[in-house]
């Protein structure tokens, strides 16, 4: 798969192709049904697929400062729009002069001079251009006008039907960072189809968990990240990128992992940390970067009156995040 940073990187001698464009933040099941579209579009055509994303959120340039939690990294997205066929992954820097373009100045300098689009496969939901003024029906009237199709996929939910405890839900990343924010991270995993993802860095902490005997990895998110609300979950942990195994943790294998988010308020933390306990392991994960992938959540966050009951209760963590684990189905 191709990676694109704006119209510039676009080759010359560049054809016509399939786009479809969105801000795609977790890769989702809808947005795995555009992106379906959007591939054997492409392949009817014999042209390339291409998945259109922004950087920044187009929230924080529309009204600084109202960035929401990230569902993925970009080079997540990435990842995932590989997996499912995308063969050109372009990633627009979204600036005050992209946000104020027209709907037709828009459609003309990066649809049509740029990318040369054959078809447009957008979410029914879909609206670009300044103001958001563009709609499924604006973009039908300027791809008449300049030569392209347009297809608007209808948001996909869960009726139920498939005995799903869910039931009228639209999918969608607002939808899904709320089940994280709420702590669902099992219904987050249902509208994602795949557990939540968080990424960070290894980090030192006040290595106070060593000290009860549950040496933990302190992981680093990045900035907007997603995190879920404060508790105990089960979740999997692994070590990304290729490299030299590390103590007894091999890069690209999952392990399982009792997590902590919270401020530790048995010791009066102030500082909210992302704390995995991995499982069956003794390694040095210092600087490694990592994905945490959240399975169930097992308590809330509490304050213990002793060490030794909050020593009582990390044991039984552990043996309750092994039986979710355990389940083959996650």
């Amino acid at each position: 798969m191709l990676r694109w940073r704006g119209l510039e990187d676009i080759p010359a001698g560049w054809g016509r192709c399939v786009v479809t464009i969105g801000v795609f933040d977790g890769v989702h099941r809808g947005h795995a049904q555009l992106i379906k579209t959007a591939t054997s579009a492409a392949a009817k055509r014999g042209v390339p697929a291409v998945l259109m994303t922004f950087d920044p959120h187009p929230a924080e340039v529309v009204r600084p400062g109202s960035h929401p939690p990230q569902l993925s990294t970009l080079t997540r997205r990435a990842e995932l729009a590989e997996e499912l066929g995308i063969d050109v992954f372009c990633v627009m820097p979204f600036t005050p002069v992209l946000a104020a373009q027209s709907p037709k100045d828009f459609a003309h300098g990066v649809l049509v001079e740029g990318l040369h689009a054959a078809d447009v496969v957008v979410g029914a939901n879909f609206t670009f251009g300044k103001k958001a003024a563009g709609t499924v029906d604006v973009l039908t009237d300027l791809g008449r006008t300049f030569g392209f199709d347009v297809q608007a996929v209808s948001l996909l939910g869960e009726d139920g039907a498939d005995g799903s405890t869910r039931s009228n839900v639209t999918f969608s990343s607002t939808y899904i960072r709320s089940c994280v924010a709420a702590g669902d991270v099992e219904a987050a995993a249902e509208a994602l189809g795949r557990p939540h993802r968080v990424e960070g860095v290894v980090v030192r902490g006040d290595g106070r968990g060593r000290e009860l005997g549950y040496p933990t990895a302190n992981v680093a998110p990045p900035m907007y990240s997603a995190i879920p609300s404060d508790g105990v979950y089960a979740a999997w942990f692994t070590v990304l990128g290729a490299g030299p195994v590390v103590g007894q943790v091999v890069p690209g294998e999952s392990y399982r992992a009792a997590v902590s988010v919270g401020s530790n308020p048995t010791f009066s933390g102030r500082t909210r940390t992302v704390e995995a306990f991995v499982l069956d392991t003794k390694a040095d994960l210092y600087g490694q970067h990592v994905a945490v992938d959240f399975v169930g959540r097992i308590r809330g966050m509490e304050k213990f009156d002793s060490v030794e009951d909050l020593i009582v209760q990390m044991d039984d963590d552990v043996v309750r995040t092994r039986a979710v684990l355990a389940d083959p189905a996650v």
